[in-house]
């Protein structure tokens, strides 16, 4: 397996390393959307959340959660934007999160890919009855 997260966990490709514990690590995304954009990592090999193993998501999302709430304090930002793909347009197949500072007028602005809408109340409630029928 060829996997440059699992090389950067097991210190043989460099990145800039945030922080690091038993199951996660944290380190700097090397084509940033703002400087000090943050990558959260399982240090196990999981390619995506529905594959992360139940006993590993609080330690993940705590540590995204931390990242998160540090950032605007240790960057001088407003916020932070997260987000996580699964499969489609995600890079990497390694799971990680995106902890991204955030300041107005910084130039993100919602969301990369195209809005749409339901075409009405009706569809909304059938697209979440579906949903839920899987849950």
């Amino acid at each position: 397996m060829s996997c440059i997260f699992c090389a950067i966990i097991r210190g043989e490709a460099r990145a800039a390393v945030v922080s690091s514990t038993p199951t996660e690590m944290v380190f700097l995304d090397r084509r940033p959307l703002f400087l000090g954009h943050c990558l959260v990592v399982p240090k196990e090999h999981h390619e995506t959340l529905p594959e992360l193993p139940e006993t590993l998501i609080a330690s993940f999302f705590g540590t995204v959660r931390k990242v998160s709430a540090v950032l605007p304090e240790a960057l001088g930002a407003q916020g932070t934007f997260v987000a996580m793909n699964n499969v489609i347009s995600q890079s990497v197949p390694h799971l990680h999160a995106h902890v991204v500072p955030r300041r107005p007028k910084d130039g993100l602005r919602g969301f990369f890919w195209p809005r749409t809408k339901y075409g009405d109340e009706k569809h909304m409630e059938e697209v979440a009855a579906r949903i839920a029928s899987f849950l």
